[in-house]
């Protein structure tokens, strides 16, 4: 009986150990909780005072998730500019498939957010893929101009070999890739498949480029 009476103690005193831990655990992972909500509703004012409060910005959540990357995802002006003004602010940290802010913004065409991250200090050159690969990927809207004017490296190299100028020929803005030929971008560069900027033309099956630009291409 003593035994019995002893063993429940102490099993009652080790599962009273891990609630406690695991209610410490939550409060920790509440608040940077909140603060990516808050970046997802874009609710700039809750995402202020989270920041007033002395919640580090660059935490991720219990998803593995940045304030950053979700107000930028979520089109939250409001909680990007809350956030921009976060001191210590990391905006080079990728998300889990790693992209940057600066490429997240480069491919959603938003050349005021893509402004605002190089101003306080995302790398518009990088390893891999790169900032001005997702500009000619989406809308543009300047973008790639904009980078090109800052430095962007204009035949930069993906993982598999592809330049700007070969994903603009197949999935970006109907004027991106005749600007890019302009302003120096060498159609003769091949990717590990193979493939040149006129390959990407063709496999997207892009008639609007194909008559313009393929004499050029070639």
């Amino acid at each position: 009986m003593a035994m019995a009476t002893t063993t429940r103690r102490n099993f009652n005193k080790a599962a009273g150990l891990l609630l406690a831990g695991l209610l410490s655990m939550s409060l920790q992972a509440a608040p940077i909780d909140d603060l990516v909500m808050a970046a997802e509703l874009d609710d700039g004012y809750s995402v202020t005072r989270l920041l007033l409060s002395g919640l580090d910005a660059n935490r991720k959540d219990a998803r593995g998730r940045l304030a950053l990357e979700i107000a930028i995802r979520e089109d939250s002006s409001k909680a990007l500019d809350a956030l921009m003004n976060a001191p210590g602010l990391d905006v080079n940290s990728p998300n889990a498939k790693g992209e940057t802010p600066l490429m997240m913004a480069a491919l959603k065409g938003r050349l005021d957010w893509v402004q605002k991250l190089v101003k306080r200090g995302a790398a518009i050159n990088r390893e891999g893929w790169t900032p001005l690969h997702y500009a000619c990927s989406g809308p543009d809207n300047g973008v790639a101009a904009w980078l090109l004017s800052q430095g962007a490296a204009i035949d930069a190299r993906s993982p598999n070999g592809s330049t700007p100028l070969m994903l603009a020929a197949g999935y970006g803005a109907i004027d991106l890739p005749a600007f890019l030929l302009k302003a120096g971008a060498d159609a003769s560069l091949r990717n590990e498949q193979g493939l040149a900027a006129a390959d990407f033309v063709v496999r997207a099956g892009r008639e609007d480029l194909h008559q313009k630009l393929m004499p050029k291409l070639r």
